[in-house]
């Protein structure tokens, strides 16, 4: 296991999920009330003993540097790391990354310092638990030079992915990205014999799509990335299964795709159900994140249900329903909130209001008396003042206003914005 190298692709800009993507990486933007994004891929390399892991990005990198330097901190006993590799200027190469590919092959020459012998790449912006060492040795056995995990979608959700057909010994024989809607695929889909044995298969998933998370043996790897193809779904695999045996892994668990405003949104409430679909409760196989020591959370007479609240959290006589309330997050008293994310705050202040640059009074971090939301994302360390009624009356079109953006149909008050005392949005 010490010889496999784990890759976790960062993403590009994160334009779908802006503006939790304005000031941070998207692998960096908070989750679950305590998480980060990029602990996700992290915990299940960790689990499965992968600890020799890479992260790549090249966009806003400083809060993620932060978190994984104060979080994955291995002991002297552990040969493991977590580093971030941002895109750098070299004499040999000067640009950003082109894609997957491009990303993975500017960085080889730090990669072989580790002589692996094969390469897990994972995407930064998925939630799931997957045993990867099944995984791993599922590919060792097909003798394949790489492997891909798949599961069925429908059409519809087909336009997301990479498409590709099978044979009865699970080695891909077609592989198409991203097809749009009006193109015929039907000769793509999954055959009724084969899709009589998958283990996650329902009536409409009709096609096998890739999840963007591979392994490669390590020859195989550094040979197709010998050319000038920038991305591993679009060039390197249509391309490489012509001259190599790429084998399918079929994966039978929760997968969700979290790289857009919507999709972040639901499966975040999605958390807190009562039988969720993805359980934070595993023992077996726990998410981890940095530990930051903060106090329990104070629940002052209030109504709460179907809910997460991460620690630190001081919430007095308010309704709370269907909501994930990150970290040091302040309520006062009245408040009603309704499906609406808090990521929280990064630091405690002094109670009452602060003071500008510009001599006004700005409300204190945290949610200030009497407000209502509703299906609403609060960025972390704003400051919404007493009285405010946000996505209660319904919710404006999507669109960039003064103080926040619509995406998807849902409110998302930015980092470090102020709402002052009586907005109604």
């Amino acid at each position: 296991m010490r010889d496999v190298l784990t890759i976790v692709m960062g993403g590009g800009k994160g334009t779908r999920l802006y503006p939790l993507t304005a000031d941070r990486a998207k692998p960096a933007v908070p989750f679950g009330a305590k998480f980060r994004l990029v602990d996700i891929p992290l915990s299940n390399s960790i689990a499965a003993n992968f600890k020799k892991i890479y992260v790549l990005t090249q966009f806003n990198t400083a809060s993620l540097h932060l978190h994984i330097g104060n979080t994955y901190i291995f002991d002297s006993f552990t040969d493991g790391f977590v580093e971030i590799l941002a895109a750098e200027q070299t004499f040999s190469h000067t640009g950003w990354y082109e894609g997957t590919a491009d990303a993975v092959r500017k960085n080889l020459v730090h990669f072989r310092t580790q002589k692996p012998s094969h390469y897990m790449i994972l995407s930064g912006d998925q939630l799931y638990r997957m045993d990867l060492r099944d995984f791993f040795e599922e590919h060792v056995a097909s003798g394949a030079g790489a492997s891909v995990a798949v599961l069925p979608v429908t059409r519809e959700d087909a336009t997301a992915f990479g498409i590709l057909t099978v044979d009865t010994t699970k080695r891909i024989k077609r592989f198409t990205e991203k097809p749009p809607i009006e193109k015929d695929i039907s000769a793509l889909r999954i055959p009724k014999r084969l899709a009589a044995t998958l283990p996650n298969y329902v009536e409409g998933k009709d096609y096998l799509a890739s999840m963007g998370i591979y392994i490669f043996n390590a020859e195989t790897l550094e040979s197709v990335l010998d050319s000038d193809e920038a991305d591993f779904g679009k060039e390197i695999l249509p391309n490489m299964i012509r001259k190599h045996h790429v084998h399918a892994y079929f994966f039978d668990g929760f997968w969700e795709d979290i790289g857009t405003i919507e999709s972040f949104y639901q499966v975040s409430l999605g958390l807190a159900e009562i039988r969720p679909a993805f359980n934070l409760y595993d023992e077996e196989m726990p998410i981890y994140t940095r530990r930051r020591d903060l106090a329990p959370s104070k629940l002052n007479s209030c109504t709460i249900s179907r809910s997460l609240a991460a620690d630190g959290c001081i919430i007095t006589q308010s309704v709370i329903n269907r909501c994930v309330i990150g970290i040091r997050t302040i309520i006062e008293e009245g408040c009603e909130l309704d499906g609406v994310i808090c990521m929280g705050a990064d630091y405690y202040e002094e109670p009452g209001p602060l003071r500008t640059e510009n001599g006004t009074e700005a409300p204190a971090i945290g949610i200030g008396k009497h407000c209502r939301i509703r299906q609403a994302i609060i960025d972390k360390n704003a400051r919404i003042g007493e009285g405010c009624v946000i996505g209660w009356n319904g919710i404006p079109p999507d669109g960039d206003y003064d103080r926040v953006f619509v995406r998807d149909g849902i409110i998302v008050v930015p980092k470090n914005a102020i709402i002052p005392a009586g907005t109604v949005i």
